[in-house]
């Protein structure tokens, strides 16, 4: 008996030694394999064309200003039918974009919240890419509050020569000059907060799709936007960096998905403690000073059960959470708040909305 165990064993060894041998001689092979697959599946990849009818989310930067390793700046693609659209440009918004399959040969225009620096700062870099890959013939439209024609006109000065080195290099045709760049337009909007009306019908050249934009209260920052699109029976609000809103609560009214930011003021002000007891002052005024404006767990789930949306997906988290366990700190009494669907987004979620149900399905694009 023994002597039959002694063999197994040698064969199994033996075996487990060829194998890696192999794996060793053939590594070359494999590595180019797995290249090759991973160029098939991904590159040049449109994940409209896999999608039904309807309103779909893609969350392209699910964190707020400070470093979070899941969670990038502020952006959310809408794919609504055969167009599509970006709401916010924080850094890391054009990788995630990309790896997700964004349709940027589809996009009508960008949509900026405000412009507090980590909702613009991925700006340049998305102007180059709706230029490039879009294969654009006119400089992108940029809506955002009074402002963003500045904003805009100061990257289109700083990408000014970059852009005339792609020209240079890959021919007119590739990246024809006039295309680059993009071009500002204000928002214009009645500014009476808190008056429930505050919202503001935007052009589209689209076919069954509404798009509001919505006062909401950031100050000092103002004016500052949440956004609305309704199409095909199907509503997703945007709600933008906000305190508590009645503006934003009554333009969500029974709307499938709200989207809303959302921060712990008891977590901050620990990391403000933390920093005092560093001394590090400055900064621990500055995480003192944030909670003021912004929404908590708690009352952006007050504002999806007065609204009575579908479902809750918390966005523009801080403070960052590493780990899922923390999301249930971060909660704290939301659950009990909204008896609907609560999700804290990451990079990479997918939301589908599809025209004639009432589902939301959710994947991940990453």
């Amino acid at each position: 008996m023994d002597n039959i165990i002694k063999r197994i064993v040698l064969i199994l060894v033996i075996t487990a030694v060829s194998l890696l041998i192999t794996a060793q001689l053939l590594k070359p092979q494999i590595a180019s394999y797995i290249f090759s697959h991973a160029l098939e599946q991904n590159l040049g990849r449109d994940i409209s064309s896999d999608l039904p009818d309807g309103l779909h989310v893609l969350i392209c930067g699910a964190g707020g200003p400070l470093p979070d390793l899941r969670r990038s700046g502020p952006c959310t693609g809408i794919i609504a039918g055969d167009k599509s659209y970006i709401f916010d440009a924080g850094s890391g918004n054009v990788r995630n974009l990309v790896l997700m399959g964004f349709p940027f040969h589809k996009l009508e225009a960008i949509y900026l919240t405000h412009l507090h620096s980590d909702h613009i700062d991925g700006l340049g870099q998305l102007m180059i890419q709706t230029w490039i890959a879009g294969q654009r013939q006119t400089p992108v439209k940029i809506y955002g509050p009074k402002g963003v024609t500045k904003v805009v006109n100061g990257f289109n000065t700083a990408y000014e020569i970059d852009a005339g080195f792609r020209t240079a290099h890959h021919s007119e045709g590739i990246a024809p000059p006039e295309g680059a760049g993009g071009v500002g337009i204000p928002i214009a909007i009645p500014i009476k907060y808190p008056d429930a009306s505050a919202t503001s019908l935007l052009p589209v050249s689209q076919a069954n799709l509404s798009l509001k934009a919505i006062l909401v209260s950031h100050e000092p920052v103002e004016p500052a936007f949440g956004f609305r699109l309704d199409y095909k029976n199907r509503s997703v609000v945007i709600s933008g960096d906000t305190k508590f809103d009645d503006n934003l609560l009554a333009a969500s009214q029974n709307a499938d998905l709200l989207i809303h930011e959302a921060l712990d003021p008891e977590m901050i002000l620990q990391m403000a403690d933390v920093l005092e007891a560093k001394e590090q002052n400055h900064l621990a005024k500055v995480f003192r000073d944030v909670p003021d404006y912004h929404t908590t767990p708690e009352e952006t789930a007050r504002i999806a059960a007065k609204a009575n949306v579908g479902e809750l997906l918390m966005h523009h988290i801080v403070p960052p959470l590493p780990i899922d366990l923390l999301e249930t700190l971060f909660l704290g009494q939301a659950k009990e708040i909204y008896d609907g669907k609560i999700t804290v987004a990451k990079d990479g979620m997918i939301l589908s909305l599809p025209a004639g149900t009432d589902i939301i399905s959710h994947s991940s694009g990453l």
